[in-house]
């Protein structure tokens, strides 16, 4: 695919459950004018390390409600156009995706051909649960487990200070 043909879009995660995000973690796209807002929104819960996809993406755009994300194209955005991303209406994940640059070579920046689907290819911040787990066996409702008095005491001895009594 041409130059042309590309966007860059830019997505800040702005609140989730527990509220607004500050400061806000975001991730750069690479996404054709041919994808639709469907693919992109399965890129961007992947490059947000969402797991549990259960709902539909909803996209609004500054003139309303996407109706359709399967069939509608990205390809009519423009360079400065935002539009929002809500991920699980119930728990209110809610982002702003700007559009940063059209046309965008995608080969130039990803460094090689342009994938076949929406691509993160730059990214910050600390990527919040979508459930709010913070441990392994998180249920909500216990206390954290007890942190190692040294910070690798619980760690198999693999690599070079991991493991109890290493210095």
């Amino acid at each position: 695919m041409r130059r042309r043909n590309w966007l860059a879009i830019q997505v800040e995660v702005i609140a989730g459950p527990g509220g607004p995000l500050w400061p806000r973690p975001g991730r750069l796209f690479a996404v054709a004018r041919s994808h639709s807002f469907a693919e992109f929104a399965v890129a961007v819960d992947h490059a947000l390390g969402r797991w549990d996809l259960p709902k539909p993406a909803q996209f609004v755009l500054e003139d309303g409600p996407l109706e359709d994300a399967e069939l509608s194209k990205i390809g009519e955005l423009n360079q400065g156009d935002t539009f929002a991303y809500v991920f699980d209406r119930d728990d209110a994940w809610h982002h702003l995706c700007t559009v940063i640059e059209r046309p965008f070579d995608p080969r130039k920046t990803l460094l090689g051909e342009p994938p076949e689907l929406p691509t993160a290819y730059w990214g910050w911040g600390t990527l919040p649960d979508q459930h709010g787990l913070r441990w392994v066996k998180d249920d909500g409702h216990k206390p954290g487990p007890r942190q190692p008095a040294q910070p690798y005491d619980d760690l198999p001895p693999l690599l070079p200070g991991w493991g109890a009594g290493s210095e």
